[in-house]
């Protein structure tokens, strides 16, 4: 039978193990944000690539990407890492 003071000892590890998950989570996510672009620089990243086809990408989810805002006013921001190593790593 688990005393009081084992069964409190356990808690506090299972919360220390959940916020560090969280912070692990909350410090990719900043990585991921610092990592995009709006769709406009990222044609600019690779010679001859236009909005509209980096937009089809985003559409049919092949490249990662966020968006900022609601419906299709939303701004799209992409991921360049993700957009290269799509395209094969042309640049």
């Amino acid at each position: 039978m688990m005393t009081r003071k084992t069964k409190q000892e356990l808690i506090a590890q299972i919360v220390a193990v959940l916020e560090a998950v969280i912070e692990v989570e909350n410090e990719q996510q900043l990585t991921e944000q610092k990592s995009t672009a709006p769709v406009k620089e990222c044609t600019e990243a690779v010679k001859g690539l236009s909005e509209h086809t980096v937009r089809q990408f985003v559409a049919q989810e092949k490249i990662p990407f966020i968006r900022t805002g609601q419906g299709k006013r939303g701004k799209i921001l992409v991921s360049k890492a993700g957009l290269l190593e799509y395209l094969g790593g042309v640049a």
